[in-house]
């Protein structure tokens, strides 16, 4: 696969094997790392720090998850009592792995993932995006951090309508960690989908289309990074792969003509 091809032939209308079309976007991403230098240092760069935050997210749990989990339900002396109270510890220590796994090394690698997302648009032919202004760079700024945290909001609203599943012995955990991985995934799409649709000024309405609209294109890129996180060694990588693959999911959606021109900078684009 040449660097030109690795952005995916959308269809016009959305059809049920789009699916599996967003998850192989994460192969092509990670084919498209190997035909770059630039790409691969960055995608190294991240991978050493992802590293270190899912280390030290996976040690919080283990040494926090259980105290936690006894101060909303002590833990019950029967073996059936027991067995009940770690399966919700493991399930929900899961979710919650995966959610913090979403959220902390993006911060950390805040600063990178505009690079690799640029270089990932050069590498197979895009546009790079305006060229450099002090008004642009503080727009991408205010656009960002919009984007950020309304996505931040909905992940959390979404869990915490989830929350009182808990209620439910066992079977509601389980609904929980069932129905809040999919929402989670559909979560991740819109996360990554939206890194080259904000540098480019869209607004978040306009993600919003796409994961509505799109549902199984991005809804199968969003479980491949689900998936991803649980590979050794890979899942340090999940990032950058993650952040390539929302790019070219973003230039497919351009060139299938689904996503319309970016707006020309302006107040209007921040809406």
């Amino acid at each position: 696969m040449s660097p030109h091809s690795a952005v995916p032939t959308i269809a016009p209308q959305p059809r049920l094997s789009d699916f599996f079309q967003g998850l192989g976007l994460l192969g092509r991403a990670l084919s498209l790392v190997f035909r770059s230098k630039r790409l691969f240092l960055l995608s190294a760069l991240c991978a050493v720090v992802t590293a270190v935050a899912l280390v030290g997210l996976a040690w919080l749990l283990v040494r926090h998850a259980p105290g936690v989990l006894d101060s909303l339900w002590t833990r019950p002396d029967s073996w059936y009592g027991r067995a009940a109270w770690g399966t919700v510890l493991v399930l929900s220590s899961l979710v919650v792995w995966v959610v913090g796994a979403n959220v902390v090394p993006p911060l950390l690698l805040a600063p990178l993932q505009d690079p690799l997302s640029e270089t990932t648009e050069a590498v197979v032919g895009g546009d790079e995006g305006a060229p450099f202004s002090l008004g642009s760079l503080l727009r991408g700024l205010v656009t960002g951090v919009a984007h950020t945290l309304a996505r931040l909001f909905f992940l959390l609203v979404g869990l915490a309508v989830l929350l009182p599943l808990h209620l439910i012995p066992v079977v509601g955990s389980i609904l929980w960690t069932v129905l809040g991985s999919l929402w989670t995934m559909t979560w991740m799409a819109g996360e990554f989908l939206a890194a080259p649709m904000t540098r480019h000024l869209y607004p978040f309405a306009e993600v919003r289309r796409m994961l509505r609209e799109r549902r199984a294109l991005c809804l199968g890129l969003g479980a491949g990074v689900y998936v991803l996180l649980w590979v050794p060694i890979l899942n340090t990588f999940f990032l950058p792969l993650a952040i390539i693959a929302g790019t070219l999911l973003y230039r497919g959606l351009r060139q299938a003509g689904v996503l319309a021109p970016p707006p020309a900078p302006g107040p209007g684009a921040l809406k």
